[in-house]
């Protein structure tokens, strides 16, 4: 189910989320590229999930290569929301 921003849930979180789903518009990228970058221990700091849990990013494995992670037509239109695309 993909969830809409309407109101920020915190001030750290959708800023973060959206440098992620920025980061992402250049391309698909290797998931374990994009792992080791935006993964984090921190309970509060959930950049990847959350991006995950709201619809923002899929993950897609190619016949060849490594799984790749890219936006969603949600998260496009985020960025567009927000002036970063």
């Amino acid at each position: 189910m993909t969830q809409v921003l309407e109101k920020p849930q915190t001030d750290v979180v959708i800023p973060l989320v959206l440098d992620l789903l920025e980061w992402l518009s250049a391309g698909p990228r290797p998931y374990t590229e994009v792992i080791d970058a935006w993964r984090t221990s921190c309970p509060r700091l959930t950049i990847w999930e959350d991006a995950c849990d709201m619809g923002f990013v899929t993950r897609r494995n190619p016949a060849a290569g490594p799984q790749l992670v890219e936006l969603t037509p949600a998260g496009i239109n985020l960025l567009i929301r927000y002036g970063r695309l």
